[in-house]
């Protein structure tokens, strides 16, 4: 956008634009979100930011009546693979506070000082800058949301010291913590608290609730989508009769294992937010399970914008019209997902779950709380132990154990920071992965919205179900960069197909749930063939 269409977005306030970027104004000293509801201001005083970091470090504070820092990311850095976008996954994730400026720019394959030198550029913010707004983000978000101690906020948003956080929280909304927490309506806005179990900086938390917001419309089959390829003990999922649709995890984190529950009231759409509970967590990891589930559920995505291109395809009109907002499902584990697509290659995505099953007996066993007692297996745990829990065709579990090793040992090593092409070069050396599996990691770890995975069955079997093509560019080109999106119509065409073909089938619960926005059943391909005397 330049600066005319920036400025005609926050002349109508439209909220489609909060996120990203803010509009700075001088004669104030104030930035706000696109759509705040005071006067705009003169096209004169105006300066638009990238991201909210910018903005401070031109030294403007914060609105207190829009509170800019209160809304979805910007979907740029899915849709952007340059390294700018890959660094804020990164940054996003919590990597410069586990590993600093240096482990960031080592992971993105720069210099700190080059790393330093493009984000300023491009971004407006250095890396330290940035992930310091990102914690003054989150800290933002449990002050409003939860009654934790203020220390308690300060850490679990990440900040070294309790001195650091007042600072930061004071410089970047011209409020305290204290004052910032009071902003928060008395009614509906704090539903959370947090238990202290332990001493010092590693206290746990639990029973915390979070709002997290989303750009709407939203449309709930990604609960679905989870719900058929969930695993018992790690994973449990709901679609309940009064409309709540619920998804729960076990989850490893950089300092402890987690459980957490996220919820979507389907009868109060206009909420704009889901609900996510967390216990069990060290809070130093809270900022890590807020990015992750964010990208589990796509809640950065700007749906408007999607759905009015892909709704320009006739093949997708009707698709789109009918389901508003589908969201693409991320990973909360890169290496998880990748060994559960290498072991639903080729087979049913009920097939599927029992080999996880058996699989998941490898993992850490933890107390049972509401059905989850387990973790998903480490790569380590899975090389270790996997031969003797996979079962199926030898060269699959070869191929399973082999990725296992590579990123038990470090020599694979992929995740937020990647992007489609890195990603190839990575995965396609292993054996048993192919086009298909680079293209379906890609969806899913670094949310790539520009993929259609044109060979998979369901895709041409949702292909079918659609109008006429004829005269239209079979990779959906016309649609790009949003072809991941296609995608997920295409596999949801394919299997109201099935159901329709299958009166069993259309009757079933499951069947049921699937018309309310499931995705269909995991794509599947056949090995690829490779020339003779290659690893199979």
């Amino acid at each position: 956008m330049d600066f005319w269409q920036r400025y005609r977005a926050i002349d109508a306030r439209d909220t489609r634009f909060d996120g990203q970027f803010v509009t700075a104004v001088r004669s104030t000293g104030i930035y706000c979100r696109p759509s705040c509801p005071a006067r705009t201001p003169k096209a004169s005083n105006v300066t638009f930011f990238e991201t909210s970091a910018a903005a401070h470090e031109a030294g403007y504070r914060a609105c207190k009546r829009c509170l800019p820092e209160a809304v979805p990311g910007t979907p740029a850095w899915n849709l952007r693979s340059d390294v700018a976008g890959r660094a804020m996954r990164l940054i996003n994730d919590g990597v410069v506070s586990r590993s600093g400026v240096e482990g960031l720019a080592r992971k993105l394959g720069y210099s700190a000082r080059q790393l330093n030198r493009i984000l300023g550029e491009e971004l407006g913010a250095g890396p330290l800058a940035l992930a310091r707004a990102s914690r003054a983000q989150t800290a933002r978000t449990l002050l409003v949301s939860t009654d934790m101690l203020l220390a308690d906020v300060a850490f679990a948003a990440g900040f070294n010291s309790v001195r650091q956080f007042n600072e930061t929280v004071s410089e970047v909304f011209a409020l305290t913590p204290s004052a910032l927490r009071a902003t928060a309506r008395r009614s509906g806005h704090r539903t959370g608290h947090a238990h202290r179990a332990g001493t010092g900086n590693a206290a746990a938390a639990s029973a915390l609730t979070v709002k997290l917001p989303f750009r709407a419309p939203f449309d709930p089959g990604i609960f679905t989508f989870l719900a058929v390829r969930a695993v018992p003990g790690i994973e449990h999922a709901e679609i309940r009769d009064d409309g709540v649709y619920s998804y729960a995890r076990t989850l490893r984190l950089p300092r402890s294992a987690a459980r957490f529950q996220v919820e979507f009231d389907a009868g109060s759409p206009g909420s704009g937010a889901l609900t996510l509970a967390v216990s069990s967590i060290d809070l130093h990891d809270l900022p890590v399970l807020l990015s992750r589930v964010r990208r589990l559920f796509d809640l950065d995505a700007d749906p408007v914008a999607v759905d009015e291109v892909l709704a320009r395809d006739p093949r997708l009109t009707a698709s789109v019209l009918a389901v508003p907002g589908i969201r693409l499902p991320g990973a909360v584990d890169p290496g998880e997902l990748l060994v559960r697509a290498m072991i639903g290659q080729q087979i049913t995505v009920a097939a599927a779950r029992t080999a996880l099953t058996g699989l998941a007996a490898a993992g850490t066993a933890l107390p049972e709380s509401d059905g989850l007692d387990r973790l998903f297996p480490t790569p380590g745990q899975i090389a270790d132990g996997g031969r003797e829990l996979l079962r199926g065709p030898r060269r699959r579990i070869e191929s399973v154990l082999a990725a296992a090793r590579a990123m038990a040992s470090g020599e694979l090593d992929f995740g937020y920071g990647d992007h489609h092409r890195t990603l190839a070069a990575k995965l396609l050396p292993l054996p048993g992965v192919g086009p298909w599996t680079v293209g379906y990691v890609a969806m899913r770890v670094p949310g790539d919205p520009d993929v259609l995975l044109a060979n998979d069955a369901a895709v041409r079997n949702g292909l079918k179900a659609l109008p006429d093509g004829a005269g239209l560019p079979v990779d959906f080109g016309n649609v790009s960069p949003w072809r991941s999106y296609a995608t997920m119509h295409l596999w949801r065409a394919a299997a109201s197909k099935q159901a329709a073909i299958s009166p069993r089938a259309a009757t079933s619960p499951q069947a049921r749930r699937t018309a309310t926005g499931a995705a269909p059943a995991a794509p599947r391909r056949r090995p690829p063939r490779r020339p003779a005397g290659s690893p199979a």
